[in-house]
């Protein structure tokens, strides 16, 4: 208000300053910098996925149940019936949208961290590729940006290659959640859905699978990579009888993204935990990350650099190659690359 009297006065002794300068002039000095409005978008991006994908599934099921006991009972009628005739898709190709996959919202979910694809090798789209993704982290975060998204640049780094990320089947049971999934190009993590994806969608697909998945996110914690691999060899034997190529891929600094807290082996928490992940197919993790403000606690990730580093280490199997040989292959997985 002083700058608007002291621009009104001005212009009363003949300044040039006119009333309609001063407003604006205060419009400009209340705006937030550019950067700040940055962080704060970017911050927004990661509350939506948050939302997304831990509660738009269990909200949108119960929303649908509840019409079911009002005058709008058909909406939930017509929309169950719909994903009862829909049921299979998500095991046979799904339905993709690129649209979706270059939301604007993901560039800035990407710089949020910042998360970066790192190319090593081509991927010749005259093939089909299996992705070991490594580690799992608590949320996979770097394999839903590098992989579900186009904000890392897959699409240009692999011209020709469509990435499917492998998820928990039951996320497709969930109401609007499984379209969400489904327009990403995600699908479920069985083997029926991986041969379809293998054999029936011709060439040039690359299914994403994080080999240690839920048990793995029980040993995350910043700083340390623990990497589940023993009794992991489905996705080799998929590889071998599909004739795609393995390709690991390593996401360097998603286990930094949250803290946890840790059970150790043999405690009666950490057996629960491990009973619940048999049962269900995810772990229950008590972890925490930053929360609105830099400096408070809460389920938001840290901002914390992702690099995922990708490398072909077998391409074009020997029909002769022997059951040994296939069972010492995840040992590759364990690499280093000198960025």
């Amino acid at each position: 208000m002083k700058t608007i009297i002291a621009a009104y006065s001005r212009d009363l002794q003949g300044s040039r300053i006119t009333l309609r300068s001063a407003l604006h002039s205060l419009s400009a000095a209340t705006t937030p910098p550019q950067a700040q409005l940055r962080s704060c978008i970017q911050l927004f991006s990661i509350i939506q996925w948050i939302f997304s994908f831990l509660l738009m599934g269990l909200l949108a099921l119960v929303v649908f149940i509840l019409l079911f006991f009002t005058h709008f009972w058909p909406i939930s009628a017509m929309y169950f019936s719909w994903v009862l005739l829909d049921w299979e898709t998500p095991e046979t190709g799904g339905r993709r949208s690129e649209w979706v996959r270059s939301w604007s919202v993901w560039n800035y979910f990407r710089d949020y961290f910042p998360i970066q694809l790192v190319k090593t090798h081509n991927l010749p789209p005259g093939r089909n590729y299996i992705i070991g993704s490594h580690p799992h982290g608590i949320l996979c975060i770097g394999a839903f940006c590098n992989f579900v998204t186009e904000s890392t640049g897959f699409s240009q780094k692999f011209p020709g290659i469509r990435p499917h990320l492998a998820t928990l089947a039951g996320n497709f049971r969930l109401p609007i959640l499984r379209e969400y999934l489904m327009s990403g190009g995600l699908c479920p993590v069985n083997q029926k859905s991986i041969e379809y994806t293998l054999s029936q969608k011709g060439r040039g697909n690359a299914v994403i699978i994080v080999v240690g998945g839920a048990a793995e996110s029980l040993s995350c914690e910043p700083g340390v990579t623990t990497l589940i691999l023993s009794r992991r060899r489905g996705f080799v034997r998929l590889a071998l009888e599909h004739g795609a190529d393995l390709v690991p891929s390593f996401s360097f600094g998603e286990t930094d993204l949250y803290h946890q807290v840790n059970f150790s082996e043999g405690s009666f928490l950490r057996a629960a935990q491990c009973k619940f992940q048999k049962m269900f197919g995810f772990a229950p993790c008590f972890f925490y990350g930053r929360g609105l403000t830099p400096n408070s606690k809460g389920f938001l990730p840290y901002p914390r650099p992702i690099t995922t580093v990708s490398k072909v280490v077998c391409s074009q199997f020997p029909p002769q190659m022997s059951l040994n040989y296939m069972f010492s292959l995840p040992r590759i997985f364990v690499f280093v690359d000198v960025l």
